[in-house]
């Protein structure tokens, strides 16, 4: 069986390199926005059989019940990593068999990337981050088949968990999933793709910021 897994973290603690830039209601404000875009994706695949939303969010939690989602609710979050492996454990109890990872943070992903990521006959597709360094979105089958390492050179670390577990891994090139939003520069590249939805209506409410970028 096919499953998404969406980790939310709590709003107020995200996108803290944006800091320099933005204040943090515009950062809960960016983040909003996107996690409604990242949830418009999900309900637009086709390949997930299940959804789950692992989060300490009760908002968002609410949110994802009303789409019929699995919430797995947390007490507290420690890290990305710790969130996404306890989430993997309780999938693989459910009979999940492929269990694709996606973060929220991803403004122009669509549903038809979601699909693409489970189409390769593969053990592991991972989409690399714009820079090729991080990992924006990793499908594991099993969904234990190793523990996560995000954060820096997070795809250089999952490629030496895949090669130890003697897996085939399979590095997939995907513009929508591959354009996250971390700083200052993600979101002058985010302009080039015109994005719609809730993250272009936020854009679109601040064109002051839209002029400093393009100036930048």
């Amino acid at each position: 069986m096919r499953a998404l897994l969406l980790p939310v973290k709590l709003r107020a603690n995200a996108k803290q390199r944006l800091a320099p830039l933005l204040p943090p209601d515009d950062r809960q404000a960016l983040m909003t926005a996107m996690i409604t875009d990242g949830f418009a994706a999900a309900r637009a695949a086709a390949a997930p059989e299940r959804i789950y939303v692992v989060t300490a969010d009760p908002g968002i939690a609410a949110t994802a019940e009303t789409f019929g989602w699995t919430v797995l609710l947390e007490t507290e979050q420690t890290s990305e990593s710790a969130s996404v492996d306890a989430a993997s454990r309780i999938c693989a109890t459910h009979g999940i068999t492929a269990l694709l990872r996606l973060p929220l943070d991803l403004p122009v992903v669509s549903g038809a990337d979601i699909d693409a990521v489970f189409a390769p006959d593969a053990d592991v597709v991972i989409v690399p981050s714009r820079d090729g360094t991080g990992t924006n979105a990793i499908l594991r089958r099993p969904p234990t088949l190793f523990p996560s390492h995000f954060g820096p050179d997070s795809l250089g670390k999952h490629k030496a968990e895949a090669a130890r577990a003697g897996a085939k891994l399979i590095l997939l090139e995907n513009v929508g999933i591959g354009m996250d939003v971390d700083d200052a520069a993600d979101l002058r590249a985010l302009l080039a793709h015109a994005p719609q939805g809730a993250t272009g209506a936020w854009l679109a409410a601040r064109p002051a910021l839209v002029q400093a970028l393009l100036a930048g």
